[in-house]
């Protein structure tokens, strides 16, 4: 999971690729302009229904707008459709310009250099290296790629928190709150930013003191015992605790797995609260997805 710093000026932070030439019209209004949803992919039927259901909600909106013409959901890897799947579509229907409308929680290898090399932004020899082992194409396409930015850069994240601990808790002053999510060994700074910055927050907003955050990807070898240590660590000084995924969206593995793995062995009494649930459905991260892609296309 691919599967989240705050520098908070909700400005467009677009990558774009300058490089690829179009013989096609430069004009605004001669431009065919697509959006691509991209999320990581899961080989979980649950956890692709509830990305690809963020297709089903933008998609009225985004074709409202005059400048797009077209959206499409990818999985960057363990299903298709690919991004290169995608983005050969586009070439096939002509399609001048494409917003890539990335859905992951923060800054990661994926988002930073997986994507890009995926579709010819950028040609780093190892990461093509490493994606031609997973067996992920890379397609450079006729149309220009814009790349914009992830969910961290608004509050989205941290009101979808809220709202799920505000949903279990019953006595704040006597629970602590466990925040479990993936983790990226090369951008784990970025990732405890992300936990740390939403602890603070729930602090003011939920009255929750004790807040720790555990991981659950491969930055531990997809183990249970970080959420268990968490969960124990948080039982010295509270009689409950509320256990949140981090997690984009549900996917058995992780959250019965090892989540609920984790809570099965260290709860007593029901003093552990946990829901096998995740950030998706959420209304606001549709809206988001739709301002975002609506703001990346009128600027080119």
């Amino acid at each position: 999971m691919s599967k989240i710093i705050y520098l908070f000026a909700f400005s467009l932070l677009l990558i774009s690729c300058g490089e690829q030439e179009q013989e096609t019209s430069t004009s605004a209004e001669g431009k065919k302009i697509g959006v691509l949803i991209v999320n990581h992919g899961s080989v979980a039927e649950s956890w692709r229904n509830q990305l690809l259901d963020i297709e089903k909600h933008v998609e009225p909106a985004l074709l409202a707008n005059e400048k797009i013409s077209d959206v499409k959901t990818a999985f960057m890897e363990y299903t298709e459709p690919s991004i290169a799947t995608r983005m050969k579509e586009f070439d096939e229907e002509g399609y001048d310009e494409v917003v890539v409308v990335p859905v992951f929680l923060t800054v990661s290898s994926h988002y930073s250099h997986d994507i890009p090399v995926i579709v010819g932004l950028s040609a780093d020899p190892k990461i093509k290296e490493q994606l031609k082992k997973e067996k992920i194409e890379v397609y450079r396409s006729k149309a220009k790629v814009t790349i914009a930015p992830p969910l961290d850069y608004s509050s989205i994240l941290k009101k979808n928190i809220e709202r799920r601990v505000q949903a279990l808790s019953e006595n704040p002053e006597n629970e602590g709150v466990l925040l479990v999510a993936y983790g990226d060994q090369q951008y784990n700074q970025q990732w405890e930013e992300m936990v740390e910055e939403i602890g603070k927050y729930l602090k003011i907003k939920t009255g929750h003191n004790d807040i720790a955050y555990a991981w659950c990807g491969h930055l531990v070898h997809y183990s249970q015992e970080p959420t268990k240590n968490g969960i124990l660590k948080l039982q010295e000084l509270n009689d409950n605790v509320i256990v949140i995924p981090v997690l984009i969206a549900n996917d058995p593995y992780f959250q019965k797995d090892i989540i609920q793995g984790a809570v099965d062995a260290v709860a007593v009494d029901g003093n552990v609260k946990y829901i096998q649930d995740a950030i998706l459905p959420d209304e606001p991260l549709n809206k988001w997805v739709t301002d975002i892609a609506i703001k990346t296309a009128e600027s080119l």
